[in-house]
C-alpha cells in the first residue's frame, strides 16, 4: 500500500500539486510567523542576551528591562565587596526625545548608558571594542544602522537629545529595540541627558559578572535574601531575559494576537488542503473501486489516502523549508528581526504534518463512493 500511495503521487502529480502547495504555503507561513515573532520579542531581551553579565540587580517586581526604575547607587559598592563578584557595571536608562540633523520630526528614543572602557559588560556581544571605545568622547552616541533613516542622521552628524547636542560617532548592528529606538552612549553622556531629577546619579540596573558563572543561581538567591542588600531584587541573566520576553509576549496582549493569527493560518491551510485531497480522491474513485473489487479492503484504501497525505505534507514541507531559508536570509540582510531555533522549527513541522493528517482524514470521506458497483455505470 505504501508503494501504491507513492506511485499514485508520482503519476498523478498534477492532481496532488495543489495540496502540496497548500501544505507548503501553510507551513511556510507558520515558519516565517514563528521566526518573526521570536525575533521581535527576543529584542526585548537584547540588553541581557547581548551582555556578559551573570546577574542583574534592579527594582523589585520589574517585569522588563524597559520598565526599570532608579535604584540606590550605593548597591554598586555592596556588590563589589561580595567575594563571588568579579566585575560590576551600572546601566543607565533614559527616556528621551530625539531631533536629528535632517527634518524627520521628533522621535522617542531610549538612551542606553554604559561603561565604554575595555572589558565592559553591557552590550559587549553587540558592540565591537573599537566601536565601544568611541563612546569615550564627550557627547558621543551610537545608533543602529537600521534606524539611521528614521533618525535622520549618519556618522559624524550632530543631533539633539533632550535639548543637548550629541554627535553620532558610529553605527552598530543588532541594536533595534521593541517599541522604540536604542541610542547607546557612555554613562557620563547618558547622565548629562537625564531630565528627571529623581534619576540623577541613580542607575537603572547594576550588572555583575561572577568569578564562577555556574554559581549565578546560588549567588542571586543569597543576595536576594541578604537584608543588608536592601529592598532590591537580583536575577540571573537567563531568568531576567525570559521574564522580559514573556512580559511582552503575554502581559501586553501581543502574544494572544499571534496565537490567534497562527490558528487562522492553520485553519485556512487545513480547509484548502483537505479540499484538494478530497478532489484528488474523487478523481481516482474508479481506481479505488477497482482495487476494492479485486479484494483490497476499505481499511487498506484508507491507509493509502493517509499515506498520500503524509507524502503531500513531506514534499510541501521540503519546498517550504528551502524557500523559507531564502526568505529568512533576505530578511536578515534587510535588518528584519527574525530568529529561528530547532525546537520552534520542529514545532512548525509537527503542526504542518498535523494539518496534512487532518486533511487526509477529511479526504477519506471520498472513499464512500469507491463502490465496485460504480464500475458498471
Amino acid at each position: 500500500m505504501v508503494a501504491l500511495a507513492r506511485k499514485t503521487l508520482i503519476f498523478e502529480w498534477r492532481r496532488f500539486l495543489p495540496a502540496v502547495v497548500a501544505v507548503g504555503f501553510a507551513g511556510l507561513l507558520q515558519l516565517l510567523q514563528a521566526a518573526l515573532v521570536l525575533g521581535i520579542f527576543s529584542s526585548a531581551g537584547l540588553y541581557i542576551t547581548g551582555s556578559d553579565a551573570d546577574l542583574w540587580v534592579g527594582f523589585p517586581g520589574t517585569q522588563s528591562v524597559s520598565l526599570g526604575r532608579p535604584i540606590d547607587p550605593d548597591l554598586e559598592m555592596r556588590l563589589r565587596m561580595d567575594p563571588a563578584v568579579a566585575a560590576v557595571e551600572p546601566f543607565d536608562w533614559v527616556d528621551a526625545d530625539w531631533r536629528g540633523a535632517r527634518d524627520t520630526g521628533g522621535q522617542s528614543v531610549y538612551v542606553i548608558g554604559l561603561d565604554p572602557r575595555p572589558g565592559g559588560l553591557l552590550l559587549s556581544r553587540v558592540l565591537s571594542p573599537a566601536l565601544r571605545a568611541r563612546l569615550a568622547e564627550p557627547d558621543a552616541v551610537i545608533v543602529d544602522r537600521a534606524d539611521t533613516d528614521k533618525l535622520g542622521v549618519g556618522v559624524g552628524d550632530v543631533a539633539v537629545i533632550n535639548g543637548q547636542r550629541v554627535r553620532v560617532v558610529g553605527v552598530g548592528h543588532g541594536l533595534r529595540a521593541l517599541g522604540g529606538v536604542n541610542i547607546v552612549a557612555s554613562l557620563d553622556t547618558a547622565r548629562r541627558l537625564e531630565t528627571d531629577p529623581a534619576s540623577f546619579g541613580r542607575p537603572t540596573f547594576l550588572l555583575a559578572a561572577l568569578s564562577d558563572p555556574s554559581q549565578a543561581g546560588q549567588v542571586a538567591t543569597r543576595l536576594r535574601n541578604d537584608h543588608a542588600f536592601g529592598p532590591y531584587d537580583v536575577w540571573t541573566a537567563s531568568a531576567f531575559s525570559r521574564r522580559s520576553i514573556m512580559y511582552w509576549m503575554l502581559d501586553t496582549g501581543a502574544g494572544a494576537g499571534v496565537v490567534f493569527l497562527a490558528g487562522i493560518v492553520f485553519l485556512a491551510g487545513a480547509v484548502i488542503t483537505s479540499q484538494t485531497l478530497m478532489a484528488a480522491v474523487a478523481g481516482s474513485v474508479r481506481e479505488y473501486a477497482t482495487l476494492n473489487a479485486l479484494g483490497v479492503g476499505m481499511r487498506n484504501l484508507r491507509r493509502v489516502v493517509l499515506e498520500q497525505a503524509f507524502w503531500v505534507g513531506a514534499v510541501g514541507l521540503l519546498g517550504a523549508t528551502l524557500f523559507g531559508l531564502l526568505l529568512l536570509a533576505f530578511a536578515r540582510s534587510q535588518d528584519v528581526p527574525v530568529v529561528l531555533n530547532l525546537p520552534v522549527t520542529l514545532l512548525c513541522v509537527a503542526v504542518a504534518m498535523a494539518l496534512a493528517a487532518i486533511s487526509g482524514l477529511a479526504a477519506m470521506r471520498g472513499l464512500r463512493r469507491a463502490d465496485p458497483a460504480s464500475l458498471l455505470r
